[in-house]
């Protein structure tokens, strides 16, 4: 079992003792040691200028090799980028959606992706948006929406906005590349939370983004793009000169632009090292405090378990807040979810009292994090009583 308050002691800079941040799912405080590491981005810099790149590559790869235990991968390729928009607009321009004029995706992305295909279906491409609800049937109805002319099928794993975990993800991968079509999965609210295995899900050939702004506690400009095997049969449109890095062999053509090979292929230009070194630096602290995937999944599972049952004891009325209650803690990622019509008040009334937690819609979000105590998550919601309480006195 994670040591919560032994592990805040390494959080000094964030004050996560002496705060209930309960935006785990969202905004992860950030170890001291990536402090170190922004510093060292900058002493890097000063000392070798121009010559800084070769450091920088090597931060990189060493957050690629943090990845490949995340995602239970051994010898997974992997692209940076700064977001998961730059990275899921590189393949759109790889597909061929003048051949293929079809992409599939469902009703609870988030933000980013959702207006890109909003923005896409203003095109020649036609978008079909499945419902996410019921989530049990989600990857079979995302397969059986799959046409011949298919380019794309655009899912997450688990839900951002109910925390909900999409099953049978590798029936998804079957029906949709049986149509010829390619699979992009959302992973940036499974990694960490929940144990996460291309192998053991059957996802071989599926394309995976995700960043480490969230669970991973990177911070932000650390986003990937997890490439299946036949990914160098791809020509991304949206190409930057660091596709030129590498070994070159078979795109020697002078006529077509050529590209290197792996994940070289699918790079951009330019960028700040900085976000490398953090992940790198913390990717390595997580090691050292045995935060491994199993460790992490396991505390995830504890501690949404115990804020499910703070808050039924809270008997609050549902037409204030609520939850699905069929939903256990095997069955959600690493936040809870609290449906309720003042979902936005109960949160400015919770941040009154100093409990930091996020709402989206009718959504009220609490995520938990490894370096809280259990007291800490059982008066974050007692405080979510006091709020409910006065906004139900307020309408009698």
């Amino acid at each position: 079992m994670i040591d919560a308050a032994a592990l805040a002691r390494h959080y000094t800079r964030f004050g996560v003792a002496d705060r209930l941040l309960l935006t785990g799912h969202s905004h992860q405080a950030w170890p001291d040691v990536s402090r170190e590491a922004v510093l060292a981005a900058w002493d890097d810099a000063a000392r070798h200028v121009d010559e800084k790149w070769d450091a920088a590559f090597a931060r990189a790869e060493r957050a690629r090799g943090h990845l490949r235990v995340w995602l239970d991968d051994p010898g997974g390729e992997f692209a940076f980028g700064a977001n998961t928009r730059e990275l899921l607009a590189r393949l759109l321009s790889a597909v061929d959606l003048e051949a293929r004029p079809h992409v599939v995706t469902t009703d609870t992305e988030f933000h980013s992706a959702a207006r890109q295909f909003d923005r896409l279906a203003e095109t020649r491409t036609e978008v079909s948006v499945v419902p996410a609800q019921p989530v049990g049937t989600l990857a079979e109805r995302l397969a059986e929406a799959c046409r011949p002319d298919t380019a794309l099928v655009y899912a997450s794993t688990v839900l951002f906005k109910t925390s909900q975990r999409v099953p049978h993800l590798d029936r998804l991968l079957a029906g949709a590349r049986e149509k010829g079509a390619e699979v992009l999965l959302d992973a940036y609210h499974h990694i960490g939370p929940v144990r996460f295995s291309v192998g053991g899900l059957g996802v071989e050939e599926a394309w995976i983004t995700g960043g480490g702004y969230k669970y991973l506690q990177w911070g932000e400009g650390v986003c990937y793009l997890r490439l299946p095997a036949h990914s160098d049969e791809f020509r991304p449109v949206d190409t930057g000169w660091y596709a030129t890095f590498g070994d070159l062999a078979g795109e020697q053509d002078s006529e077509r632009v050529p590209y290197a090979d792996g994940a070289a292929r699918w790079a951009g230009s330019t960028y700040d090292p900085t976000s490398h070194y953090r992940a790198a630096a913390v990717g390595d602290f997580f090691a050292e405090q045995g935060l491994t995937p199993e460790a992490l999944a396991e505390n995830y599972r504890r501690q949404t378990g115990l804020l499910m049952d703070s808050f039924d004891a809270l008997g609050l009325p549902d037409d204030v807040v609520t939850r699905d209650r069929s939903l256990t803690p095997d069955l959600v990622g690493g936040f809870l979810a609290l449906e309720s019509p003042v979902a936005e008040r109960l949160r400015n009334g919770l941040a009154d009292r100093g409990v930091l937690t996020d709402s989206r819609g009718r959504w009220l979000r609490f995520g938990p994090a490894p370096y809280l105590t259990d007291d800490q998550l059982e008066r974050a919601v007692a405080a979510l009583g006091e709020v409910a309480a006065q906004a139900i006195a307020s309408h009698r």
